[in-house]
């Protein structure tokens, strides 16, 4: 199903949403937003060299689009490893430290995490009524986050792998995605065999990130896989990306609400 594609002209923001009821989500876009220079529009990173203010600016905006309020936020500081956080109402307005993953079974608490290239995947499990949200790029594609998250939401909240929907949001896509032979070897050791998620692009590798993570869900049950298909390499007008800019970039954002 198409993702829908949403406008607030009052705050001079645009995202996409999976349609997925009980869930409400945004895939921010990086236009709108008060950020200059490389970063100009939504950027929501505060640790890229922006100013501070406008990346508090453009969360104030973030927040008001949604109706949340910052002790209805909760965020980690993500550094491409495996840690999954399962938050609360007592986690509402805190960054988590250390953490590329979060689930919740709190309603109204919203989780957001922010990207530039990395995969955003939101998990949902409408039986159980929990959400996860989780920041992969191929550093957490070889931790295993994504299986690490699934896991957390069994054992925490007793999902069953099976119920689960996983949404894939915009991630820098294979033609864009040159890597070393070493990052395709580490990522196919987390695989079945003969996964097809790597081949030669005349001397380079590319890397399918999206496929990468797609089939780590498979792995652990996860069969209901919805990818919105946006390339951020592809699409820096809409999105930000480390690669396509040359590492001088903003955030944009990703959130996850149950309603």
């Amino acid at each position: 199903m198409p993702l829908k594609r949403i406008e607030r002209p009052d705050l001079g923001l645009v995202w996409y949403e999976f349609d997925r009821p009980g869930l409400r989500n945004g895939l921010l876009t990086r236009l709108g937003g008060t950020s200059q220079g490389p970063f100009a529009g939504l950027n929501l990173g505060s640790t890229v060299g922006d100013s501070l203010a406008a990346v508090a600016s453009n969360h104030a905006r973030v927040f008001a689009a949604f109706g949340l309020r910052r002790s209805d936020v909760v965020s980690p500081h993500q550094v491409h490893g495996r840690r999954v956080a399962a938050v609360s109402a007592d986690d509402g307005g805190t960054v988590i430290a250390e953490t590329d993953a979060l689930i919740t079974a709190q309603p109204g608490l919203a989780l957001l995490l922010r990207f530039a290239d990395c995969t955003p995947v939101l998990l949902y499990d409408p039986v159980r009524h929990v959400a996860g949200l989780a920041h992969a790029g191929w550093r957490g594609v070889v931790a295993g986050v994504v299986p690490e998250a699934v896991h957390a939401l069994t054992t925490q909240f007793g999902t069953a792998p099976a119920d689960l929907w996983a949404g894939i949001g915009p991630t820098i896509g294979h033609d864009h995605y040159a890597v070393g032979a070493d990052v395709v070897d580490a990522v196919r050791a987390t695989l079945p065999p003969h996964s097809s998620v790597a081949s030669r692009v005349g001397e380079e590798w590319h890397l399918d990130l999206p496929e990468a993570v797609s089939a780590q869900l498979r792995m652990v049950g996860v069969t209901t896989i919805e990818r919105s298909g946006f390339c951020t390499a592809c699409r820096t007008e809409e999105w930000y990306s480390h690669r396509a800019e040359g590492g001088n970039t903003g955030r944009f954002g990703v959130v996850a609400v149950l309603g």
